[in-house]
Formats: structure tokens, C-alpha cells, sequence
């Protein structure tokens, strides 16, 4: 897709965004990329660091309340990189906010997703939310692939609306899965170290 392919020679021209295959290797094979979550730049960065035969099965998670409201964030959403939208703010009557993930990974598709949550300014992540032990649980063959992306805090922070050109590297670490009987807690502190581990 044409718009695929300027968004990635743009964030390639902005922010580097080249992959380091430190612990994993690029195969095709279903994963779950998580990562640490400092910049809008993030989802693009990551997205685009991928080879191309893996970045056309792979589909970030992006908030609906900032990518999902029309506009060119919405064209860049949905036809740049195919978002999957999820709601940060819902009703308790509004199903299972997990969904719309379950249905992509259903129909064979590899995610990008920030366990955070939202946005930190710091440059390691804050403690991840449970939305990744829940995927990790209903789909056990999926690769959780933990990836660590560098400099974007700086490069385009909270609150910014244009990049600071600077090079970022994104670090893709091992495989993780959920082990048997392993609790949440435990499998969310591991997975965030394994994020940290890249930094």
C-alpha cells in the first residue's frame, strides 16, 4: 500500500527507527510485540522497524480517543498501518474492551501493544497493566516478543506536536509466554523486565 510505504520512509527520514534482532529473530510467525510507550511516535516507529513481510501482518493497538476521531491521524491509523482500536475510557456496560485485539489475533494477525497503558516520560516503562497476562492466557502460541524503544521519550514527548530529529533504535528482544500456572503479577513483573533488560 502506497500510504504504508510513505509512512515508512517518513519515520525512517525522522526518527532512524531501525530494528536491532537482539533476542528474537524476524519470523513469520504470530506474535505479540510489547513495548515501552513515550511517544506518539512509538506505534509508527515500531510498526515501521519491522521487514516488510511481517509489518503487512502486523497491526498496532492504538487508543481510539486520540487515533480514532477522523482526520489524519485517523488516515494514518487505518490505512497507514491498520490500527486496532481499543478504549482507554469505557463504560461498564461497553463488553469486553479486549476484543477488538481478540478478533485480530483470531483472524491471524501479530499485534503492537503498550502494556502501560498510556504515555510515560520517563525513559523505562511504568509498571504494565494486565491487558497483556489476558492476551498472553487466551492465546497461548502466540511469541510475546518484548521490544524496547530508544530515544523516543526525547525525540517527541508528552505534550509535543512536532519530532526532534534524533536516531532511534528499537531492540527486539526474546519470546516470552505465559507458564503454566504462572499468576499475574508474576508474569507481568517478568515480562517488564524484559523490557527493561533492553535498555
Amino acid at each position: 500500500m502506497i500510504t504504508s510505504r510513505i509512512l515508512v520512509v517518513l519515520v525512517r527520514l525522522l526518527v532512524g527507527a531501525h530494528g536491532r534482532w537482539i533476542g528474537s529473530k524476524p519470523e513469520p510467525v504470530q506474535r505479540i510485540y510489547f513495548a515501552n510507550h513515550s511517544s506518539h511516535l512509538d506505534t509508527l516507529a515500531l510498526w515501521a522497524a519491522l521487514p516488510p513481510a511481517l509489518r503487512a501482518s502486523t497491526r498496532p493497538v492504538a487508543a481510539c480517543d486520540y487515533w480514532g476521531h477522523g482526520g489524519i491521524r485517523g488516515f494514518i491509523a487505518d490505512h497507514g498501518f491498520r490500527a486496532v482500536y481499543i478504549e482507554r475510557e469505557r463504560s461498564q456496560s461497553a463488553g469486553d474492551p479486549l476484543q477488538p485485539l481478540c478478533d485480530a489475533l483470531d483472524a491471524g494477525d501479530s499485534l503492537i501493544i503498550f502494556p502501560e497503558g498510556t504515555r510515560s516520560q520517563q525513559p523505562l516503562p511504568v509498571p504494565f497493566k494486565s491487558g497483556l497476562y489476558h492476551l498472553a492466557q487466551r492465546f497461548p502460541d502466540a511469541e510475546l516478543v518484548a521490544v524496547y524503544l530508544d530515544t523516543l521519550h526525547r525525540s517527541m514527548p508528552k505534550g509535543s506536536w512536532l519530532p526532534v530529529p534524533l536516531t532511534c533504535s528499537v531492540r527486539f528482544g526474546r519470546a516470552l509466554q505465559l507458564e503454566p500456572g504462572e499468576d499475574k503479577d508474576t508474569f507481568l513483573q517478568r515480562a517488564h523486565a524484559a523490557v527493561v533488560e533492553l535498555a
